[in-house]
């Protein structure tokens, strides 16, 4: 680098292009398709002490703001996504949850409700 062009400097490594999404991104459990985090909804498994209807002692919801601790599953707020999810196991699978959980027990909110953060 002697004085000659200036060098662009871009970040992603072999690949990387241009219109790559601002932030973090993450991978929908459901579609397995790339996108903004900001785009994705974000759900996570919280104890539940005392309820029967809970397999395994847990609960997924929604975590709107980005901010519950434990592991994260992220999937686009789209029902198509969310019926490939619970029929591939994926939320018991991403969200490391034991083998009696049932993933049809999963429901998000209303489209619009995940504006989050």
């Amino acid at each position: 680098m002697t004085g000659g062009e200036p060098t662009e400097v871009t970040g992603g490594g072999p690949g990387a292009t241009s219109d790559a999404p601002a932030g973090p991104v993450r991978t929908c459990i459901g579609c397995r398709r790339r996108a903004a985090a900001a785009a994705l909804v974000r759900t996570v498994a919280v104890p539940v002490s005392g309820q029967a209807s809970a397999p395994g002692g847990v609960t997924v919801v929604v975590d709107q703001r980005h901010r519950l601790p434990g592991r994260g599953a992220w999937l686009h707020p789209d029902p198509e996504c969310l019926a490939l999810a619970r029929r591939r196991g994926a939320f018991r699978r991403a969200l490391r949850l034991a083998s009696g959980f049932v993933d049809d027990a999963v429901v998000l909110p209303a489209e619009g409700g995940s504006g989050g953060r």
